[in-house]
């Protein structure tokens, strides 16, 4: 496999916060393993030393997990954090508690909306703002999912969705007719597996991706047809971080032609 014939497959650090929380630590650590991407989260580094660490061990910022509350505080210093690091890709990994617990139409719309503001004037510095779904996005509200209600109501220009397939299956949604609903809409998507019923509960019934009951083989090409420009690999709580995204992309490349 030549260079130019790499699978675009990345990693979300926060899989790595229990191995370690230091950032140099993680790079090496990934970049290792034969991750040339990942995705950036909770970072008090600064710009510099972040670009730094990541040219000395050749690895891209593809994407960055940033709170609502980041956008909100002081969206001009976080935008000019990751044009410096070179990242053109921010993405809400989670909505506030208070729309989790009030849980209305009303509350979810006020929120895309609210995104929607924040991802025109991000795309106005030339930065696009996603939104990555849980379990929550997928219940019906008023006889419509609440992501399409979000994603309905907000210009794609402003908002694009980085679709976590676990979490989409995990919710009770098809992640393939998500996939398939909003293709062009994925330039980035969670690649995440869940364990079979009553398995991994230490896990949060996860599963390394490859090992699961997600079909990868659908999945995969689904995600391609969708836009997706990188497959991010994410396990929110693995009994080994650095086995468990060894793993996965070893899987993961397996099945490049699923990618490419």
């Amino acid at each position: 496999m030549t260079e130019s014939t790499v699978p675009p497959i990345a990693v979300q650090l926060y899989s790595l916060r229990h191995f370690s929380e230091d950032f140099a630590t993680q790079i090496a650590t990934v970049a290792g393993l034969g991750y040339t991407g990942v995705e950036l989260v909770g970072l008090s580094l600064s710009p510099e030393q972040v670009s730094e660490i990541l040219a000395e061990h050749n690895v891209n910022v593809v994407s960055a997990h940033v709170s609502y509350q980041a956008l909100s505080q002081d969206l001009d210093k976080l935008l000019h954090f990751h044009q410096t690091i070179g990242n053109s890709w921010v993405i809400v990994p989670a909505p506030p508690q208070d729309v989790r617990e009030t849980n209305t139409v009303e509350s979810w719309l006020k929120l895309a909306k609210s995104l929607e503001e924040f991802g025109r004037r991000c795309f106005d510095a030339k930065v696009r703002l996603g939104y990555h779904n849980h379990r929550w996005e997928m219940v019906e509200l008023e006889g419509k999912r609440v992501i399409d209600w979000m994603m309905e109501e907000t210009n794609p220009d402003y908002l694009f969705f980085e679709p976590d397939l676990a979490w989409v299956a995990a919710g009770g949604a098809d992640p393939k007719a998500i996939l398939d609903q909003y293709a062009g809409r994925c330039p980035r998507v969670h690649v995440k597996d869940l364990a079979p019923a009553g398995e991994n509960e230490d896990e949060m019934g996860l599963a390394d991706v490859g090992y699961g009951t997600l079909n990868w083989e659908i999945l995969l090409p689904a995600a391609r047809a969708a836009g997706a420009e990188w497959y991010v690999v994410e396990h929110d709580k693995p009994k080994d971080p650095v086995a468990s995204v060894k793993r996965s992309l070893e899987f993961l490349s397996s099945q490049s032609e699923l990618i490419l």
